[in-house]
């Protein structure tokens, strides 16, 4: 991290840092982690090459699940704000931290990226449903940790929306190098996860 602050000509960054990671360690999270974290920062070391401002995509990562409570809907809201002021605070230029900030932004997957840094960013943080089979089951299963207090048959019904919703797009991701190394693994992790969910025992997913 400390690179990527320091070029976005922001100072001070260790204590930052160390705090950000104990949000990724909070008890209650069971995939939004330092796990997941250190494998968006691993798949974007990558394709980091593939960015326009890559110090801005790296921050961008490291804040977008700052914030994280499942009771609440307003987590990428959260954590954008914090990564503004915390740029401004250590003196970055405004423009780079409202660049951030829309950055973490994108990672609601609620409207189409407007951006080729927020599309590779959004990939990034969807690579997880293209994961390996065994990953893509852990990370079945840490989401459902986190809604752990959701009845079974209302997580399943809510959870098959959102599956159906990511298999349902034309495609999943728009960057062309993550596309072809993810998509096919993602539509089908998808669709076996939605198999597995119709089912009256089904289980988990994000």
């Amino acid at each position: 991290m400390k690179r990527a602050w320091t070029a976005l000509g922001a100072r001070d960054g260790e204590a930052l840092q160390a705090e950000l990671l104990a949000r990724y360690a909070e008890p209650h999270r069971g995939y939004h982690t330092q796990q997941h974290l250190h494998e968006c920062l691993a798949l974007f070391g990558e394709f980091a090459h593939l960015a326009e401002r890559p110090a801005e995509v790296e921050i961008a990562l490291w804040f977008h699940d700052a914030i994280y409570d499942v009771h609440r809907h307003d987590n990428e809201a959260l954590s954008a704000d914090w990564a503004r002021a915390a740029l401004l605070d250590a003196g970055a230029p405004a423009d780079a931290a409202e660049r951030v900030a829309a950055l973490v932004l994108a990672t609601r997957h609620s409207v189409a990226p407007a951006t080729a840094d927020e599309q590779l960013l959004v990939d990034i943080d969807l690579a997880i449903l293209g994961a390996a089979p065994a990953r893509f089951a852990e990370y079945e299963a840490q989401i459902r940790v986190e809604y752990a207090y959701v009845p079974q048959a209302v997580f399943n019904e809510k959870r098959g929306a959102i599956l159906a919703g990511f298999l349902a797009r034309p495609v999943l991701y728009g960057t062309p190098a993550l596309r072809e190394r993810f998509e096919a693994p993602a539509r089908a992790n998808l669709q076996a996860a939605l198999s597995a969910l119709s089912r009256p025992e089904g289980v988990s997913s994000r």
